[in-house]
């Protein structure tokens, strides 16, 4: 990877790290905030009991830990770029008694496995901010065996996520945040419908389909809504992080009306969309 490469993922990798304990905070919630994805992704990889699986991107260990639960034979490795991220998911694996999966701190544009080691890769919610899709995705059909298949899921468009943009967009009229440059590492960088496919079909992967999954996320009340996004969200932590604090009150004040406006009485909830693709190598 060229400088600009390396400073995007060293900078990925300090953020994580620095949001770690909230993800734990909040793993319960998120866990199941994203499991539809996951369990789209463990469907389209169609396990075997004996298979040798990768999850990439792993954070605090899911779909992988799953996963291992559902080849109690086979074996899981969750690779993740921050060590303090698979430090969790390697807390989670022993409190639900899987052996059977494993944690490796390692980039996944140089995944130090050989060739045709994997029968499964899984990644949810990683392509977007790797520093080179195109390099990652190599790695990933380097490492998997002829046959095996990957699934992976991205953040579907703005449009259709409220979950983030409600607090987001608050933010923008407050707040000048920079441009992002096209095609830098983002929450929607994968948003187009053939991004993915197209990424995967260069690289040599074959029989590639994609879905659409989505849902609402019940957050059950705005102030709750307003302490996971906090503890959780880098971008927001940043753009918030040289506002005075009259401003942040009128900005929770205007996300809090905007939130209650896209709810019927006594509901929070919010929508969700994402897009699973898989392919075969």
């Amino acid at each position: 990877m060229g400088t600009q490469a390396e400073e995007i993922r060293e900078q990925q990798r300090m953020t994580w790290n620095k949001f770690s304990p909230g993800w734990k905070k909040w793993d319960e919630f998120t866990m199941n905030f994203l499991k539809p994805m996951g369990d789209a992704i463990i469907k389209n990889l169609e396990l075997k009991d004996h298979d040798q699986v990768l999850d990439v991107a792993a954070g605090t260990g899911e779909p992988g830990l799953t996963i291992a639960g559902l080849i109690p034979n086979g074996k899981v490795i969750g690779t993740d770029l921050a060590e303090d991220m698979v430090t969790i998911a390697a807390e989670n694996a022993e409190m639900k008694g899987l052996s059977n999966y494993e944690i490796l701190t390692t980039d996944v544009c140089e995944l130090p496995f050989e060739e045709d080691t994997f029968d499964a890769i899984s990644c949810r919610m990683g392509f977007m901010f790797f520093p080179d899709m195109m390099l990652a995705a190599r790695q990933m059909y380097r490492v998997l065996k002829a046959g095996g298949k990957l699934s992976t899921s991205v953040w579907d468009g703005p449009q259709h996520n409220d979950w983030i943009t409600t607090i987001m967009s608050v933010i923008q009229r407050h707040v000048a945040l920079p441009s992002p440059q096209p095609g830098a590492p983002g929450m929607f960088r994968c948003a187009e419908p053939d991004l993915i496919g197209d990424l995967f079909k260069k690289v040599g992967f074959r029989s590639i389909v994609s879905q659409e999954v989505r849902g609402k996320v019940d957050y059950q009340s705005f102030d709750r809504y307003w302490e996971i996004m906090l503890d959780m969200g880098g971008p927001i932590v940043t753009a918030l992080s040289g506002v005075d604090k009259t401003t942040i009150a009128k900005i929770k004040a205007e996300v809090a009306e905007l939130f209650k406006s896209k709810n019927k009485e006594g509901e929070s909830t919010l929508e969700y969309a994402a897009l699973v693709i898989s392919a075969v190598k």
